[in-house]
């Protein structure tokens, strides 16, 4: 059985508090409320305390302040069963209380808190009072504090101001000396006005000196542009009598006759070639043949047409090969993404070597072939193929590029044949003189 005091008829049970608990006052109800909590058993604490049964007295009134309050309010059992535990710890406050005697001594907010934890009669009369006087002593506080901060910004002001007056002298001095600066600059201004004058004057005495001379070399340079084209005059007189002299030393010796025989041999040469290069029989033209006609047996314009190869036919590229000093090209990418794309690029750049090689050993054209350098992973370790020249192009350059560089590269007349299917590549290698070929024509040759 739990005891109760004060609880019978005339005691403060029946009071009501008509304003908020103080907040001192319910700090000191919360830490009375958790100083008793520890001595229950988790049966006497009400439902919504008995989570926080466990936690230390700190992190009690910490996390579970508000709940504890709420319950010594709301629960008369909870608060008697506290109100037992107070006064097992703090009996000359309790029976001071209940037998409402003065308590001098003792702080406001705990006579507050304890009578609004044990309700004896006149708690509601303590309550407000220790309310008050919490208040009270917040406004002396507050005073006091003001009184302090006022007489600290008194002290900053004085401080400021003396601050003042002295940066105030300070400045006063730069001041002073700033001028003295600037008149000693203004004496040195115009001492510099005065020489920059004086440097006027002397540079125009000088330009004026500077048009005199001119004057006097141009003169100069004339008369030594007269002599000179009196000079050249001669000159050219002694040319021409040497000239004379040289023709007179070359008559006998029959240079033109050897001139026009060198010439003569170079064009019997050439016209051989030409006759043995379009295998062409030796014919005499006579008036009677130049008459357009058909004769028997022979073709017709048309015919001659219906021989003509087209541009896939790989017989093309066998009559461009066969070129004198002939250059084969290749973009090796694109003729092995033409004809085997889902090979790995290792083997498709074997695979189209080793044949170019065998088309070099057949036809005996020399061939280039160029990859694309930004393909590669790793650099490639090949030995080029007999009779192919391997290149891949550097960083930042591509096939394209490159192949445009060796076309430049080639001397005007040299046959050379670059084979790509890029429409690009195609056209500026053809206004660049070389032959364009597309990569189908290549992979059915090589096939």
């Amino acid at each position: 059985m739990v005891e109760t005091h004060g609880g019978g008829p005339g005691d403060g049970a029946a009071e009501v508090l008509d304003r908020p608990l103080p907040d001192g006052v319910r700090r000191r109800v919360v830490q009375i409320v958790s100083d008793g909590f520890g001595s229950l058993t988790l049966g006497e604490l009400p439902a919504q305390l008995r989570q926080y049964a466990r936690f230390a007295p700190n992190r009690r009134v910490k996390f579970a302040g508000n709940a504890m309050a709420a319950a010594v309010e709301t629960d008369p059992l909870f608060r008697q069963r506290i109100g037992e535990k107070f006064r097992d710890t703090q009996p000359e406050l309790a029976d001071a209380l209940d037998a409402g005697a003065a308590l001098p001594a003792a702080d406001p907010l705990d006579v507050a808190a304890a009578a609004y934890v044990l309700r004896p009669h006149g708690w509601v009369k303590l309550v407000t009072a220790a309310g008050e006087e919490a208040q009270r002593a917040d406004a002396e506080r507050a005073d006091e504090e003001n009184r302090a901060e006022l007489e600290r910004l008194h002290e900053e002001l004085a401080r400021a101001r003396e601050h003042t007056r002295t940066e105030t002298e300070r400045l006063r001095t730069e001041l002073d000396a700033a001028k003295r600066e600037a008149e000693s600059l203004h004496r040195k201004l115009r001492s510099a006005l005065s020489d920059v004058k004086r440097g006027e004057a002397a540079l125009r005495k000088i330009r004026a000196e500077l048009d005199s001379v001119r004057a006097e070399g141009q003169t100069q340079v004339s008369a030594a542009e007269s002599e000179t084209r009196r000079l050249k005059a001669r000159l050219g007189e002694a040319e021409a009598a040497l000239e004379a002299t040289r023709k007179a030393a070359r008559e006998g010796r029959s240079v033109e006759d050897m001139r026009v025989r060198l010439l003569l041999d170079t064009l019997l040469d050439a016209t051989q070639g030409l006759r043995r290069e379009l295998a062409l029989p030796p014919v005499s033209v006579r008036p009677a043949e130049t008459v357009d006609a058909v004769e028997p047996g022979r073709m017709t314009p048309k015919d001659i047409a219906n021989r003509a190869l087209s541009e896939n036919d790989p017989a093309i590229l066998d009559q461009l090969l066969a070129l004198p000093q002939a250059h084969l090209v290749v973009d090796g990418y694109n003729v092995t993404k033409t004809g085997y794309p889902q090979m790995p690029l290792e083997k498709q750049r074997l695979r189209l070597l080793g044949q170019l090689s065998q088309l070099a050993a057949q036809t005996g054209a020399e061939m280039t072939c160029v990859f694309d350098g930004a393909e590669l992973v790793a650099p490639v370790l090949l030995a080029p193929p007999r009779g192919v020249r391997v290149l891949f192009s550097k960083p930042g350059v591509t096939a394209d590029e490159l192949i445009r560089q060796l076309v430049r590269a080639e001397p005007p007349g040299r046959p050379v044949i670059v084979v790509s299917t890029d429409r690009e590549v195609a056209d500026g290698v053809a206004r660049a003189g070389a032959r364009p070929v597309a990569s189908a024509v290549l992979l059915k040759r090589l096939s």
